[in-house]
């Protein structure tokens, strides 16, 4: 999950393995002229109908990096705790990722710009169909889970 007040994207992946599989994505945007406390319900309604939709094992936020200031922080934190909760509150396994981490895992630069990140998910997804930077960016954090969980089981393994 992409967290976002405006546009919260979002991408779900198969993982088995090393082989990933695109299966959808989108992003959930509620009206911009609506209060706040409406808007978070919104997202709220919209991440709990994905999670009935596609009943996925595990889910993963992007942590936020604002560099507009206090009050837009503020705002996306409380996206962003949506985003968190409402998995969580269905018993998914929730992982966080920050963004430079994210780039790292998908392109191999924890700088990279949205076209590269784009372009990157469409390699390693082929069939992904995504229609803006918050959907394709919700599949890079799908594909840095993917990855990381892989590692974090192989460590327990060993």
């Amino acid at each position: 999950i992409d967290p976002g007040l405006r546009r919260c994207g979002w991408g779900v992946i198969e993982s088995e393995g090393n082989r990933l599989t695109y299966v959808a994505c989108g992003t959930v945007a509620p009206p911009t002229d609506l209060p706040l406390a409406d808007r978070l319900v919104l997202i709220h309604q919209g991440l709990n109908e994905l999670i009935d939709q596609f009943r996925p094992d595990e889910a993963a936020v992007e942590e936020t990096f604002v560099n507009a200031g206090a009050r837009s922080a503020l705002l996306l934190g409380q996206a962003r705790g949506i985003a968190l909760m409402t998995p969580a509150l269905r018993g998914l396994v929730v992982g966080e990722y920050a963004a430079n981490l994210v780039k790292k895992s998908v392109v191999g630069s924890g700088h990279a710009e949205k076209p590269q990140i784009q372009m990157m998910v469409k390699v390693m997804l082929p069939a992904a169909d995504f229609r803006g930077a918050d959907a394709a960016d919700a599949l890079a954090i799908a594909i840095c889970h993917a990855h990381h969980r892989t590692i974090r089981k192989i460590r327990a393994i060993a």
